[in-house]
């Protein structure tokens, strides 16, 4: 029996790993699994060595303070992998750990065939990473066409498989008059899966919604949780007692209430192509420590936090970033937005254009899965 190990870092890569793991399991239904993965790699029935809880952390000086928990859970992984003896180690995001992992795992056992899925940004920050790379990678899966350039330098295989957040899918309608009333307009909050991001940006999105609710009364507005960070923000919004206010973890149901907002307000990520996607206006907002955004404002080498501006080379979605992150900055952008229904369709309208280079041919599960198949049968 084939063996696939994959290793994610937080709730992002989980859920892509995931959707690449379903189709596979589908066409191979005779693959054992295991992982270090969270609730959407569980929900297929594939157990994790260890909560995911343990090794999410963001930030360099949170990084720096767990270093010695994180350097445990690295070595923990890679005995457990060696174990575990798979035909493909499959890594996922988070290069910091799931890279540390491989290089370690390739070292010990270099039979265990590497695929890594989503690059790491080389185009922000330390191209040079890509030749450390070639030394322990067997093939590496691309979210953006223009990413190839840099592991073709390297001559290091790649293939460009789209971005799985591009494809929308609902499985089942869902009645949703228990949620949203329909005389209310819904505004999509996402202020993050990681608890170190909700705890900074959900106290500014709540006084956000508190200036709102002071100027009008015919929105509701709806926070996009993971399974893991629910919680957390359950809790703060019913110690502000906040009405029209809900908090959603459920995909299914995310999707459709994503289908149907005004506008959005999203943390800094991938979670914005989504948006764009439903064909939603938005703004991005992101707020770092002050000691992690000095050392990310030396080293980093783009203009933009959104991936959609840093490929246009200009501000499609507004971005306010550090001070610029504040509840009364994100209430006047969005205000201007909802009484400018033009700006907000060129918006929209813009971000389809970019949209249109980014999509995979087939669907980005079935470009990576497919990847996957060919090593398992060579």
């Amino acid at each position: 029996m084939k063996k696939i190990f994959i290793i994610t870092g937080e709730p992002s890569g989980d859920k892509l790993a995931s959707k690449v793991i379903s189709k596979l399991q589908k066409n191979n239904p005779n693959i054992k699994y295991s992982c270090v993965g969270g609730t959407h790699l569980n929900s297929l029935g594939i157990k994790s060595i260890f909560d995911l809880k343990e090794i999410t952390y963001i930030g360099f000086t949170s990084v720096l303070l767990n270093i010695f928990k994180i350097k445990n859970k690295i070595n923990t992984t890679v005995e457990e992998i060696i174990k575990f003896n798979p035909d493909i180690l499959f890594s996922v995001d988070s290069p910091d750990f799931t890279l540390r992992v491989a290089e370690k795992v390739k070292i010990l056992n270099n039979q265990i065939k590497t695929v890594h899925y989503v690059a790491p940004q080389v185009w922000v920050w330390r191209e040079g990473r890509v030749k450390k790379f070639k030394k322990f990678l067997d093939h590496i899966l691309l979210l953006f066409d223009f990413e190839k350039k840099y592991f073709d330098k390297e001559n290091i295989p790649n293939t460009f498989v789209g971005h799985p957040l591009l494809e929308q899918e609902i499985k089942n309608k869902i009645d949703l008059s228990g949620i949203i009333s329909s005389d209310k307009k819904i505004i999509s909050l996402f202020c993050g899966s990681r608890s170190s991001e909700v705890n900074l940006l959900l106290p500014i999105l709540i006084e956000f919604i508190n200036l709102m609710n002071a100027k009008f009364d015919n929105f509701t507005f709806i926070f996009h949780a993971t399974d893991e960070s629910k919680n957390l923000i359950s809790v703060k919004i019913n110690n502000k007692k906040l009405e029209n206010v809900e908090v959603i973890s459920d995909e299914n149901i995310k999707k459709q209430i994503l289908n149907k907002s005004i506008f959005a307000v999203s943390k800094s990520g991938t979670v914005s192509l989504e948006i764009c996607n439903a064909k939603v206006p938005s703004i991005i907002i992101y707020k770092m420590n002050f000691l992690n955004f000095l050392i990310v404002k030396q080293l980093v080498k783009i203009k933009f936090a959104n991936i959609i501006n840093i490929i246009n080379n200009k501000e499609i979605i507004p971005e306010l970033i550090q001070n610029e992150c504040n509840a009364k900055e994100i209430y006047n952008s969005v205000v201007y937005f909802l009484k400018n229904p033009k700006l907000m369709n060129k918006q929209i309208n813009d971000c389809e254009k970019t949209l249109i280079q980014i999509r995979s041919k087939t669907s980005s599960a079935d470009e990576a899965s497919s990847v996957l198949t060919k090593f398992l049968i060579g």
